[in-house]
C-alpha cells in the first residue's frame, strides 16, 4: 500500500496514510516518515495500535532515543515508567493521583505552556512522539505552532534584529511563570541554563524558524526585563491561530513533530 498524505493544517501538519506502525518499518517507510517531517513538521498517524515495545522500536529506526534523566522532580526510585519514555503524567510510580500540592505536580504543569521538547538541553531534541492509548473525556487537545511560518511572517527590520541573538533555557524560567520558584539547590544546578539561538536553520530544510519557548527567559546581552517581554511579543506573534494546528485525539493516533 502507497504511503500518502493529506495536509490537515493551515500551513502544515498532515495526516499519513498507508503505514502500518506496529511492523518493522522498510527502507522507504522510513524515507517517507522524514521526508513528511521534512515537509510539514507534524504528522499523524490515526488508528495504531502500539505496545511499549513496538513504539520504541519505530523510535529507533528513526534515530537514537533520547533518555528522560533528570528532566522532573521525580527521584530516580520514583520513576514510573523506562526512562526511554518522557512521563508527563500526574501519577506517581504506583499510579496513583498525585495529591494537588504535590510539588512533582505543581512542576509539571508547566508542560501546558508553549514550549519545544528539551530546548533546555545543550542536545534539544529532535522529534517527539505522543501515542494516545486512552483519552480524556472532554478536553485534552494538543497545539502546535508553525515556527518557519511565523518567522516568514515578521517584517525584514525584526529579522535583522533577532538573526544573532542567544537565549537562555531552563525549566525553572518556565516554571517561574506560574509562580513556581520552589526549587532545591540540587535542582537549581541541574537545570542550569543553556544557551540556543533564536533563530535555528533547519538542517534537512535550510528553513529559518523561531527557537521560542516557555522554558527562554533570558537573551544574552539585554536586561531581563525587556528581553523576557520581547520573547512574551514573539511568541503571542508566533501562536496566532494562523500559525496553530491543534490536534483533537481519539483512541489510536500516534503523533509525531520535529522541534527543530
Amino acid at each position: 500500500m502507497p504511503v500518502t498524505t493529506r495536509q490537515i493544517g493551515p500551513c502544515f501538519a498532515a495526516e499519513v496514510d498507508g503505514i502500518d506502525l506496529t511492523r518493522p518499518l522498510s527502507s522507504a517507510d522510513v524515507k517517507a516518515v522524514h521526508a513528511g517531517m521534512d515537509e510539514y513538521a507534524v504528522l499523524v498517524f490515526h488508528d495504531q495500535k502500539l505496545d511499549d515495545e513496538q513504539q520504541l522500536a519505530f523510535s529507533r529506526g528513526l534515530g537514537e532515543l533520547e533518555h528522560a534523566v533528570g528532566t522532573s522532580l521525580r527521584a530516580p526510585d520514583e520513576y514510573r515508567l523506562p526512562t526511554t519514555f518522557a512521563d508527563v503524567s500526574n501519577l506517581d510510580k504506583d499510579n496513583n493521583v498525585f495529591a494537588r500540592d504535590d510539588r512533582r505536580r505543581l512542576f509539571a504543569i508547566g508542560n501546558r505552556l508553549w514550549h519545544s521538547d528539551s530546548s533546555f538541553k545543550v542536545v534539544p531534541a529532535k522529534y517527539s512522539i505522543l501515542h494516545a492509548r486512552a483519552i480524556p473525556s472532554k478536553g485534552g487537545n494538543t497545539e502546535f505552532a508553525d515556527m518557519g511560518a511565523a518567522y516568514d511572517a515578521l517584517d525584514a527590520e525584526t529579522k535583522a534584529e533577532i538573526e544573532d541573538l542567544i537565549c537562555e533555557h531552563s525549566q525553572i524560567f518556565s516554571r517561574q511563570q506560574l509562580g513556581f520558584f520552589d526549587f532545591t539547590e540540587e535542582e537549581r544546578a541541574r537545570f542550569k541554563p543553556v544557551r540556543q539561538r533564536l533563530v535555528r536553520t533547519h538542517p534537512s530544510t535550510g528553513r529559518k524558524s523561531l527557537y521560542l519557548a516557555s522554558h527562554a527567559g533570558g537573551i544574552i546581552g539585554w536586561p531581563v526585563p525587556e528581553a523576557r517581554a520581547f520573547l512574551r511579543d514573539l511568541t503571542e506573534h508566533a501562536t496566532q491561530r494562523q500559525f496553530v494546528y491543534a490536534h483533537t485525539w481519539r483512541v489510536g493516533d500516534l503523533v509525531m513533530w520535529d522541534n527543530r
